[in-house]
């Protein structure tokens, strides 16, 4: 070995970040390994790393014994009082033993720790500076894809997006940019792999956050997202001031704000919609576009009610194959039945048991 492993091992931590004193004592475990495997050697021994000149030395550890049973293992006290006279029984002695042509085998193996090293050190690099964009809004360029992912490159990245995180009305072609929502970092033994979604509910929090500075700012807060992605969703806003108003605020001025996502999102309708403390007001508001006559919550269900629409209206509250309806539980967390305004008053006529005749009003005089 020379110097030429001191200066690669003092550039490996200076660009890639990887410790010298870590690859060193790597590089001294893998050398006992490779002693005892070529040189089929099973005794105690110990590897050395000279960090100045870049030399290495195997030593046999032996222990001092008053009498010798494995020459490989022990060294009798005699012998080792002619070393040193400060041996004692109990004591450890290193016997140089490099081999001549070990240095072959050093330099192999050194050069296998360090590419180790060093794709470990990547891998770590990676996985740390994406874990921190977990949850994060972040540009993507489309790469390729297969049957199962599409393919992106987040900043000399590969990020996956599954068929459940794309888009039903995307399609993706190489080198489009997309806002993606980094939904996982798997810290695999494969190497770290970032998972993106353009249909997870938090994309849709961070357009919001990105295009409404109020948002971003926490006066106004997202209470709650039900999301069809690509066709339909609802977003729950109130304010923390009490001069802002919420919906007014999040769509913006002629709508502009909210409209950006839409165009980003390729057209998904938007309904924001006023959260309320009240359950009913809210439940009232979550089925908007339709007008809400009374909210009736059942006994002894959790979380269920009734929701009375005019008849005109009950079409609009249900929503086309039942998506207004579907995204409004979904938001308030409620599970709701809606009815129209007259099926409701039969129902309660039907409910309206008939007036019982007194025993006196029954009787028939002449």
């Amino acid at each position: 070995m020379s110097k030429e492993l001191v200066t690669a091992l003092d550039e490996l931590e200076r660009e890639k970040g990887v410790k010298k004193e870590v690859v060193i004592e790597a590089l001294e475990a893998a050398l006992i390994s490779a002693y005892k495997r070529n040189y089929d050697q099973a005794q105690n021994v110990d590897v050395e790393f000279d960090e100045r000149q870049g030399n290495i030395n195997v030593y046999a550890v032996k222990k001092v014994v008053e009498t010798v049973v494995d020459p490989r293992l022990e060294v009798s006290l005699d012998e080792a009082l002619q070393i040193n006279r400060g041996y004692e029984l109990g004591d450890e002695i290193k016997f140089k033993v490099t081999p001549k042509n070990f240095g072959r085998i050093a330099a192999q193996t050194a050069k296998q720790v360090i590419m180790q090293r060093v794709r470990e050190a990547e891998r770590q690099n990676v996985y740390d500076k994406y874990s921190k964009y977990q949850d994060e809004l972040v540009t993507a360029e489309v790469e390729r894809q297969d049957n199962r992912f599409v393919y992106l490159n987040l900043d000399g990245v590969e990020a996956a997006m599954g068929h459940n995180d794309q888009m039903p009305n995307e399609n993706y072609r190489p080198q489009d940019k997309l806002k993606v929502y980094v939904t996982n970092v798997d810290d695999a033994a494969k190497g770290p792999q970032v998972f993106v979604s353009r249909t997870a509910p938090g994309l849709l929090k961070r357009l919001f956050e990105q295009e409404v500075p109020e948002v971003y700012d926490g006066i106004v807060e997202i209470v709650s997202i039900a999301r069809e992605a690509g066709d339909r969703s609802k977003v729950a806003v109130k304010s923390n001031e009490a001069n802002v108003d919420p919906v007014g605020t999040t769509v913006g001025p002629r709508g502009q704000r909210v409209q950006d996502i839409v165009n980003e999102l390729g057209g998904e309708n938007m309904d924001i919609v006023q959260w309320d403390e009240d359950p009913a007001q809210y439940i009232a508001n979550a089925l908007n576009p339709a007008e809400v006559v009374d909210v009736i919550f059942k006994d002894g269900e959790d979380k269920a009610c009734t929701v009375v629409v005019p008849d005109d209206q009950l079409s609009l509250a249900i929503g086309k194959r039942g998506q207004n309806a579907r995204l409004a539980a979904r938001l308030t967390g409620y599970r709701i039945d809606i009815k129209a305004e007259s099926e409701m008053n039969d129902q309660e006529q039907a409910d309206v048991e008939p007036a019982s005749v007194s025993d006196d009003e029954s009787e028939v005089t002449d």
